[in-house]
């Protein structure tokens, strides 16, 4: 998990510099490299039919909502501080709980209830600039968290019957075609040291997805889940000493909320997992 956060962290640290290319650019890089990462890792068995699945729909699915949280964050990451699209981010997990609702038919308690209000307030508290100041780059951080809510519960069902590299590989795919659209609107030459940079924002998006994946296969949620919540602090270091961007009391008051809210929702979860897994064995 502390490799997939320095990844992530890294991704957006070259997404905020990148502003000077086109956004549909940037993305080809984020899809294009991405992909060739996943290529490489296909097993040796399925090489032939990698792209074999019979959950078509649901990867189509993944790949829309996640097309639209990933523009989301890149616009927020180019116009506001760091720090607040950061913080901002960490409240999916409580829309992924409403939708849990809706999607997967769970119920959902006082606790995990408690936890979704606490984590709107955070969100009220960091988005207040952008209500006072009619600032509508505040609303993109909102949207990536809406459409990563329904990314979490897509993955949690294909994951049941499809490799972890396959679900990537289609969604790197995704990214690809969609920004080769982009073309005709005017994509800038990068210089050498240009497209180095541009090519590590595949490389670390690539790994830090397959990193994410396999923290959480291979260690307890409870354990690795509070290690992300490290994004903010670099998020505060790279945009200080490079952007000279200082967060707010409400920024850091906000994202204490969101955090909180975070926790809360994640460790419910682990205990009604534990309670379903004892009423098993009984």
């Amino acid at each position: 998990m502390f490799m997939s956060v320095c990844a992530f962290s890294l991704m957006d640290l070259v997404v905020k510099w990148s502003n000077e290319y086109p956004l549909g650019q940037v993305l080809f890089f984020r899809g294009f490299v991405g992909a060739v990462i996943y290529f490489l890792i296909i097993p040796r068995e399925r090489i032939k039919n990698f792209y074999y699945t019979k959950r078509a729909g649901l990867h189509f699915l993944r790949c829309f909502f996640g097309l639209i949280a990933l523009l989301s964050i890149f616009t927020a990451l180019r116009n506001l501080p760091l720090a607040t699209v950061v913080s901002i981010s960490f409240a999916a997990p409580i829309f992924t709980t409403i939708f849990s609702i809706f999607f997967l038919s769970e119920k959902v308690g006082i606790y995990r209830w408690l936890a979704v209000l606490i984590g709107f307030i955070g969100i009220v508290i960091i988005a207040e600039p952008g209500f006072t100041e009619l600032n509508i780059f505040y609303i993109y951080p909102i949207i990536f968290c809406l459409g990563m809510a329904y990314v979490a519960i897509s993955i949690r069902q294909l994951s049941k019957t499809e490799p972890v590299w396959l679900i990537s590989l289609y969604f790197s795919i995704a990214i690809t075609i969609i920004s080769l659209i982009t073309i005709p609107s005017g994509w800038i030459m990068p210089s050498l040291n240009d497209l180095i940079i541009l090519s590590l924002l595949g490389v670390f998006g690539g790994v830090a997805n397959l990193w994410l994946s396999q923290s959480y296969k291979f260690s307890e949620v409870s354990l690795v889940t509070p290690l992300k919540y490290l994004a903010l602090v670099f998020a505060i270091i790279f945009g200080y000493f490079i952007w000279d961007e200082v967060p707010t009391l409400k920024t850091l008051s906000g994202a204490i909320l969101v955090i909180l809210s975070s926790i809360i929702i994640f460790r419910r979860e682990i205990q009604l997992k534990k309670q379903v897994s004892v009423q098993r064995h009984d």
